[in-house]
């Protein structure tokens, strides 16, 4: 066999194992079609700027992992030569190194793809964490795995760009959602999408617009020289008086490119479904992107509320409509408008959601154990029946949450805001983040799942999240006072914080940008410090299962309710005590 020959069957043969990789490989994101075994992944909220209650347009991010780098980065601007070039990098959203090795963002520079693409003479300072989350324009995004077909994968080097590294090019290029959309859109037809991951979602918001991105690979055969985009995309446009969100579940439908005002797209996001028999012209039926590239099905009620979000969501915003948890999930509408405008702080408490007093509450009855602990029922298999715990919006395995606000009535550097909050959310803080500033808390920077540290942010919102597990009941409501005093007072402190910035900004912008700077810091080494000192209060006074007062020097009782109590009866057939027999008296 000659040279020629061998290089080309060599070829063939790498080409078939990709072929084959792509076709058995089964990320987290793998299992997407059956609902009993849904991921859970991570969910993000929309809110477009005429339903806000101050005109801020909204995005959130449930960083829904359990076992990713939870660390954030601030990124400065930089002035670039001319030919100077961006090297870029394979970044996982799930992989982490031993402390001793380095953390992610030292580590990723290990995994050069060979490929450098041109600077432009500028590049905007960005915050980011698993994903670049906002930059000093009030570009902000938010992030949720979507799945795809699995013959659109593409695990092979020939996809150059995954997700994370996407969205720190759009953060530093972008001075609107349509430019990084339109970024990260051209990039992926140029250089290939995929290696790390499949189909994916972005929350790409501006102080005008909130848009939904999705962007899936086309396949382990795709090289550069085949003429062809390297990935199928299609964003659409969150009207400016509506809500949407996304759970994991492709949320785009019928698209009408001829109205870009609302729709942009992928030369081949329609093509490439025919080609791929995703979809029939002739079938008489309009193009749906995401029957065509992320099928599923299930609603709130057939899953037991294991895919129950996009309803439950539906309920909370716009409870006048009604929605039946018997609506297949592919059959809701794109977007709502909200029954009330929606405030900070009332997408916050979303994010915290774990359907509360509905009937598929978690800790409703004895599921939740004695103290009602939302966080026990997860479901079950036994006796080969399945069980399904419901997939809240709020989960205990989440590395952090991000609420961003894009505000048009301030400069950039003061209109974007991250609310940040590490770990569980209904036991965590968020915290103030302004787009403009120039250094993050080192406590942000540190930590990861498998090593204890008091210098880690995480580790502090984790030690509360752990002592309040125990007797969540009661605990969870020293928590929640904790937040008012933290939380809600820096949400309503935010007013004045703009206006004292704003001020200085017209004189000074760099006394403006030191100023929030020293605050967002200043706010969150005081958050940290405060969920330290938390967790030790709910150690000692829930120590035992008892309730200690340090200030009476007295314990009180942890009393399970009535209900746990007459449930373990039945269930273990107790028999109460029998009263002593009293002796009658003996004559004399």
């Amino acid at each position: 066999m000659n040279s020629r020959k061998l290089l080309t069957a060599i070829g063939i043969l790498f080409a078939a194992v990709m072929l084959f990789s792509a076709l058995t490989f089964n990320p987290p994101e793998a299992q997407l079609y059956e609902p009993e075994y849904m991921p859970e992944g991570c969910t993000s909220i929309l809110v477009g700027k005429d339903a806000s209650t101050d005109g801020s347009t909204m995005t959130t991010h449930t960083c829904d992992c359990g076992m990713c780098d939870w660390t954030w980065r601030h990124i400065p601007g930089a002035d670039h030569k001319e030919g100077a070039v961006r090297k870029i990098y394979h970044i996982s959203q799930y992989k982490t190194w031993p402390l001793a090795q380095g953390l992610k963002w030292e580590k990723y520079k290990d995994d050069y793809t060979g490929t450098d693409i041109p600077q432009p003479p500028h590049t905007y300072a960005y915050m980011h964490g698993m994903f670049g989350y906002m930059n000093e324009n009030q570009v902000a995004i938010g992030e949720s795995t979507i799945g795809c077909h699995r013959k659109m994968r593409n695990p092979t080097p020939s996809a150059v760009f995954d997700l994370t590294m996407l969205t720190l090019v759009a953060m530093e290029r972008s001075k609107t959602a349509r430019d990084a959309i339109k970024v990260m859109g051209s990039l992926a037809e140029k250089y290939g999408y995929g290696y790390n991951d499949a189909g994916e979602m972005l929350a790409v918001a501006d102080p005008n617009e909130v848009w939904i991105f999705e962007i899936m690979p086309v396949g382990p055969l795709w090289t550069p020289k085949s003429g062809k985009p390297g990935a199928v995309w299609c964003a659409q446009r969150v009207p400016d008086g509506h809500v949407s969100v996304t759970p994991n579940e492709s949320r785009i439908g019928e698209i009408d490119l001829k109205n870009p005002d609302y729709f942009l797209a992928s030369p081949n996001a329609i093509s490439y479904a025919v080609d791929n028999g995703f979809y029939d012209p002739k079938s008489g039926k309009p193009f749906s992107w995401k029957r065509a590239y992320s099928p599923s099905t299930g609603s709130a009620a057939s899953t037991q509320a294991r895919r129950g979000r996009l309803w439950r969501f539906l309920t909370l915003v716009a409870p006048s409509q009604n929605f039946s948890p018997d609506t297949e999930n592919m059959d809701f509408p794109f977007s709502v408008k909200p029954d009330k405008k929606l405030s900070a702080q009332d997408v916050i408490n979303i994010t915290r959601d774990k359907y509360q007093g509905n009937k598929y509450d978690p800790a409703k009855g004895i599921k939740g154990g004695p103290f009602a602990n939302p966080n026990y029922y997860r479901g079950f298999r036994i006796e080969d029946k399945r069980y399904n715990g419901p997939r809240c919006i709020c989960v205990n395995n989440v590395e952090y949450t991000t609420v961003t606000q894009c505000r048009d009535w301030l400069p950039d550097p003061i209109g974007g805001i991250i609310w940040l909050s590490f770990g569980a959310q209904d036991t965590a803080c968020y915290m103030p983040l302004y787009a403009g500033i120039t250094e993050i808390p080192e406590s942000f920077t540190a930590g990861d799942h498998w090593v204890f540290s008091r210098d880690s942010a995480r580790w502090a919102s984790d030690y509360v999240d752990f002592h309040t597990q125990v007797v969540y009941s009661y605990a969870i409501k020293d928590v929640k006072k904790a937040q008012e005093n933290w939380e809600a007072k820096a949400i309503n402190r935010t007013p004045i914080i703009d206006k004292t910035a704003h001020e200085l900004y017209k004189k000074d912008p760099a006394q403006a940008i030191e100023f929030i700077t020293d605050y967002c810091v200043n706010n969150a080494n005081n958050v940290v410090n405060a969920w330290w000192k938390l967790g030790d209060q709910l150690l000692v006074k829930y120590n035992h299962f008892r309730i200690y007062n340090p200030e009476t020097r007295k314990i009180d009782r942890v009393t399970p309710p009535e209900s746990w109590i007459k449930a373990v009866i039945e269930y273990d057939k107790l028999e109460p005590v029998q009263p002593p027999v009293k002796e009658k008296p003996r004559k004399k």
